[in-house]
């Protein structure tokens, strides 16, 4: 029993579980921190692109039509077409990932430029006398400007009845 005993880790061995256990958690929350942060990513990037492809595909549509047309009645819709694409071309299609040097040149604020793009299409929605809208996702009960289809009507109407065969049970026994 002539075994060198510290008193000195005894008293401190509370902070060396607490700093063990940090540790550990510290890198579990970083491997779950990355896994959840490239989810968000995903999510959030493919919603400014559903964003940035619909302005993109208006306008190389109404460039077509123009284009078919073949006159030239209109040059401020064909300019904002043209600024529209250019803008949308500026767009970034890539993430660097973390590794990768960055020069002050390559960086590009996705947020200005994303409100540049809107600007356009709502410059290019008046010039053709469109009413500028993102129809991507569902509707919404937002009427209040009035000069739509009743979306709350359209969203409480049924689309066939059910009738009679509410009353009748299920193979399990059910009715619904």
């Amino acid at each position: 029993m002539t075994e060198h005993f510290d008193l000195e880790e005894l008293v401190h061995l509370e902070q060396t579980f607490y700093d063990a256990g940090y540790a550990d958690g510290f890198a579990h929350g970083r491997i779950h921190g990355l896994i959840e942060g490239r989810e968000l990513g995903r999510e959030k990037g493919f919603e400014i692109w559903e964003e940035i492809g619909f302005y993109e595909g208006f306008a190389l549509t109404w460039k077509a039509i123009y284009d078919h047309q073949g006159n030239d009645k209109d040059r401020r819709a064909v300019h904002h077409i043209n600024h529209l694409l250019e803008l949308i071309q500026q767009f970034p299609t890539i993430n660097p990932s973390a590794g990768q040097p960055h020069t002050s040149a390559e960086e590009i604020d996705m947020e200005k430029l994303q409100r540049q793009i809107r600007s356009r299409y709502k410059a290019l929605c008046a010039s053709l006398g469109v009413r500028p809208t993102l129809r991507a996702n569902a509707p919404t009960d937002d009427t209040s400007e009035g000069d739509g289809p009743d979306v709350q009507s359209t969203l409480t109407r049924k689309i066939w009845a059910l009738g009679g065969d509410t009353k009748r049970p299920t193979m399990q026994g059910l009715s619904f």
